[in-house]
């Protein structure tokens, strides 16, 4: 099977499970593709569960969840040695982060300490505990949800964490016809948490493609593009905190993952390499959550203006 008929298979596994959400599914691969991670920030009851457990069956890797309270410890994270009394030692417990696919719910409920636990697996794929360092299956890929509207007793993630995030983007309520859809696909048992979907692909074949979509070509014009776009949130009036260089090296890798997606899927694409237009579609979700705007400013304005302000090659 080459990679277009398993991206063309993932795509459609993932259409059996989220109804109508052809961009968010798109999204989500990008962010797993590029090698990041991705925030889901939307009010309950939208599907985001339901998209990051049929991502793991349908890559037939092993699904972990965790449910983010205020009183989690980072040990609840990331595992802890317990004491086994009948060989006489400390034995290792594995936290949930040791999995393919990682569902922190709701992860502006944790403390900011227990966020922290996550900072190091997302960038090195590696967990500390009592000084030893133990590497988790590969590929690892967090997918974390925050509710946008409820803020009591929630603790706002710092920038620190939100840098480590790829994308950020919503699924957003479904159409008219898509929840009539999805009514009649739950009637026919054809939906839900118990989704009979098939594994379509391998962990070892998303590593594949994941080296595949960095060793998609990207011009020096297009570089320079990005780069300019980066540097102008540091410039801006309206922003107090512009994108990191981690952001601009994200905006790169993802547009590299889209390009390699669009060709695949044959979504109006004949170009084998990254053109400005991916970079334009993926900068609100790759640098919105990295921006801090002056005030009550949108970051979607912001980065929209600047987007029609910063030359194009």
């Amino acid at each position: 099977m080459d990679d277009r008929q398993k991206i063309r298979q993932l795509v459609d596994n993932l259409g059996k499970a989220i109804v109508g959400k052809d961009e968010a599914i798109q999204l989500v691969l990008v962010a797993m593709l590029s090698g990041g991670h991705a925030l889901l920030e939307d009010v309950p009851g939208v599907g985001k569960t339901l998209l990051a457990k049929s991502l793991a069956k349908s890559i037939d890797g092993k699904f972990q969840r965790v449910q983010c309270t205020p009183d989690l410890l980072p040990t609840d994270i990331t595992g802890t040695n317990i004491w086994n009394p009948q060989k006489g030692e400390f034995q290792f417990l594995p936290g949930p982060v040791f999995a393919h696919i990682l569902l922190a719910d709701e992860i502006n409920r944790a403390t900011p300490r227990t966020q922290s636990a996550l900072l190091e697996v997302m960038e090195e794929a590696q967990v500390t505990v009592d000084g030893v360092s133990r590497q988790v299956p590969t590929p690892f890929f967090a997918i974390a949800t925050q509710n946008p509207i409820e803020y009591q007793g929630t603790f706002p993630l710092p920038e620190a964490q939100l840098d480590r995030f790829a994308l950020a983007f919503s699924l957003g309520y479904p159409s008219a016809s898509e929840e009539i859809q999805m009514l009649q696909r739950m009637q026919a048992g054809k939906t839900g948490s118990s989704s009979p979907l098939e594994p379509c692909i391998t962990p070892d074949e998303v590593l594949s493609l994941r080296q595949t979509c960095s060793q998609i070509p990207v011009n020096d014009r297009t570089s320079q593009y990005i780069v300019n776009l980066v540097r102008a949130t540091r410039e801006d009036s309206e922003i107090t905190l512009g994108a990191s260089p981690r952001g601009t090296v994200a905006l790169q890798k993802a547009a590299q993952s889209y390009a390699f997606l669009k060709l695949m899927l044959d979504l109006d694409r004949k170009s084998d390499y990254v053109i400005p237009d991916d970079v334009k579609f993926l900068a609100p979700y790759v640098l919105g959550h990295r921006i801090i705007p002056a005030g009550r400013r949108s970051t979607k304005g912001i980065i929209q203006r600047l987007l029609d302000t910063v030359p194009v090659p």
